[in-house]
């Protein structure tokens, strides 16, 4: 795996760990997986237009061989070019994600270090399967985008990204009625199998389409905020 080089290297700290060596308060780290073409990129693109008045934010993508990602938020000047960076996981992208997660703890890392403080640090998934998890050891918490386009029975299908992911994103509604998806049924099945866990629709090319999700991670901020000054 490879990192941007743009930062430099140095020894990881454990993510559980909610403070500094100093005592100071660490970046919440929020994961989104999910499928390929489901929009996480989209979404973490809006979540920083949504939120960088009010938060100090950084990211870091994840793609196979390229840093396409990272330079999409990039161009499209979402957050400034320091505070996006990407790793190269050379392998399934689950694997950088879970299994070894040096790479992307390196990465936070470098961020945390180079722009201290940071509020947000949101780690975005190369596109993967239904089975794909973050490490509890890289982020704090986790978000599964999927969309309607690739079918209603998405949610029926299942798998630990969909019923055991902190949010759950169905994304792309505005496509439901092109695609024959039925959203009462998705919100159904995913209620089902997520049970008390939360769901949120959501339409990027809405003008506030990014809403829940937003609000969603303003409380998870907030909650981080208080569990660690407690």
């Amino acid at each position: 795996m490879h990192l941007d080089p743009s930062l430099p290297l140095h020894h990881h700290t454990h993510s559980t760990e909610p403070l500094h060596p100093d005592g100071s308060r660490r970046a919440l780290r929020i994961g989104l997986g999910g499928p390929v073409g489901s929009g996480k990129t989209a979404t973490v693109a809006a979540l920083c237009r949504a939120l960088r008045d009010r938060y100090s934010i950084a990211v870091v993508t994840n793609d196979i061989y390229t840093r396409e990602d990272a330079e999409f938020l990039r161009r499209e000047a979402v957050l400034p070019p320091e505070r996006i960076t990407a790793v190269e996981t050379g392998a399934c992208p689950h694997t950088a994600i879970r299994d070894d997660i040096s790479a992307n703890l390196e990465a936070v890392e470098q961020l945390e270090q180079t722009l201290r403080p940071l509020d947000l640090i949101l780690v975005e998934s190369g596109g993967d399967n239904l089975t794909a998890t973050f490490s509890r050891g890289l982020v704090d918490a986790q978000v599964f985008v999927i969309d309607v386009a690739s079918g209603d029975d998405i949610p029926r299908k299942g798998g630990p990204g969909i019923t055991t992911a902190d949010l759950l994103v169905i994304n792309k509604t505005d496509l439901a009625p092109y695609v024959g998806a039925d959203l009462d049924t998705m919100a159904t099945d995913a209620q089902k199998q997520r049970e008390a866990l939360p769901v949120a629709f959501t339409s990027l090319t809405a003008a506030d389409g990014i809403r829940p999700v937003a609000r969603w991670v303003t409380s998870r901020l907030a909650a981080w905020c208080g569990e660690v000054a407690a």
